[in-house]
């Protein structure tokens, strides 16, 4: 998603989000991003570095950054990664470079990173807002692990057995949704970015605006005239007709 640049051009926030395999994160994200326009409008994502042979369809730099495993070593070298990990034996990270290239511009910026990145990003920011999706059941997890056949029954098997281990760390997660239903989920995917969004320190440019028209008050009445409380005044009797 290109960058946007932010109405009050301050820095956007960094959000973790994880999933095991086949919990619907991509259609959550889909439609949050088609339906949620005051989100998606600041919102982007984050494009991971991994030695994953692409899949159908799949572009360079849209999807992932597709490099050798020797272009990932030297990343790992000259610590160009704020996380890295290996996942189903492959290999994935999110440069600093990237990150720092779309909060520069306010967007806020999605981390779509398994458990073992989410620690190591956690480790170093502790603040970061994170989100955990919670698949409706194993069963319908496995479901759609099959029926969408992108992967073989040796591959399958080793994602339900991470996805055991990856559904046990939801309590280092600051925000559980459960994608039970699609809209609900994404409603509530919705208000988590819009809330911190509205946090007093990231409204503080706007706070400033508005305060700065109150430093110096206009004057709603003519020079020479004198402000009165209240309604109109009466005028003062005069002492000639009262005697």
């Amino acid at each position: 998603m290109p960058a946007e640049k932010n109405h009050d051009n301050s820095c956007g926030e960094l959000f973790i989000l994880s999933a095991p395999s086949a919990t619907g994160k991509s259609t959550l994200i889909q439609r949050l991003m088609t339906q949620y326009s005051e989100v998606s409008s600041r919102l982007a994502f984050s494009v991971s570095h991994t030695t994953r042979p692409p899949r159908v369809g799949e572009i360079d730099g849209e999807h992932y950054y597709f490099v050798t495993q020797q272009t990932f070593d030297d990343m790992i070298a000259a610590d160009a990664f704020v996380e890295w990990a290996v996942v189903h034996g492959l290999h994935y990270g999110t440069s600093k470079a990237e990150i720092e290239r779309l909060q520069a511009v306010g967007n806020d910026v999605i981390l779509d990173i398994d458990v073992q990145g989410a620690e190591q990003v956690l480790r170093q920011q502790p603040g970061v807002p994170s989100i955990f999706i919670l698949p409706p059941s194993y069963q319908e997890m496995e479901r759609r692990l099959r029926s969408r056949a992108l992967d073989d029954s040796e591959q399958i098997e080793r994602r339900l057995i991470n996805a055991r281990r990856e559904m046990l760390c939801y309590g280092s997660y600051q925000y559980v949704i459960l994608n039970d239903e699609l809209d609900r989920a994404c409603e509530a995917l919705a208000a988590i970015f819009l809330a911190r969004r509205f946090q007093r320190d990231r409204m503080q440019t706007q706070i400033e605006r508005v305060l700065s028209g109150f430093e110096k008050p206009s004057l709603s009445f003519h020079a020479g005239s004198t402000p009165t409380s209240g309604g109109s005044s009466s005028a003062e009797p005069n002492d000639e007709t009262n005697s």
